[in-house]
């Protein structure tokens, strides 16, 4: 009896995550399995777009943690892919967008949708993979506990 009650148990905590993750919050980019042909971009092709600030416009998609613990690159705006589609407004549509993520998968479902909304994408970006490749990332000490507010 006990063994069908764990069996029965399993089963219910299994379909409870399956339906947890096939869930997509109302107005999210969805994180379901995506088939992207987005351009991944290699440092030197990062590199080469990185020379012209004035022109790109990098997001990243990762979570706040994520970019502290990995580093990332010197500007960027951030915006985590379910929060994308409701913050589509502060995206100016003049630049050429560039999305980032650890590995890229999350940087092409952005650059996805980004696309579909009418921005012009140039390509997504794991950087790890930049970095790998001989990329330079920002890393970003957290300040130690007690330091209180910066002070100009």
């Amino acid at each position: 009896m006990k063994k069908v009650m764990l069996i029965a148990a399993a089963a219910v905590l299994a379909t409870a995550t399956v339906l947890a993750q096939d869930a997509t919050p109302a107005g999210a980019v969805s994180s379901k399995a995506h088939k992207s042909q987005e351009h991944v971009l290699s440092r030197e092709e990062l590199d080469k777009l990185l020379a012209n600030p004035n022109k790109i416009l990098l997001i990243d998609v990762r979570r706040p943690d994520e970019i502290s613990k990995i580093g990332g690159l010197p500007v960027y705006l951030s915006v985590q892919l379910g929060d994308l589609e409701k913050s589509i407004a502060w995206i100016p549509k003049e630049r050429t967008v560039v999305t980032l993520s650890n590995h890229a998968v999350r940087a092409k479902r952005a650059a996805d949708f980004l696309r579909s909304k009418g921005f012009t994408v140039a390509g997504a970006v794991g950087v790890q993979t930049y970095e790998q490749q001989g990329g330079t990332l920002t890393k970003v000490a957290p300040p130690p506990a007690g330091a209180g507010p910066l002070r100009p």
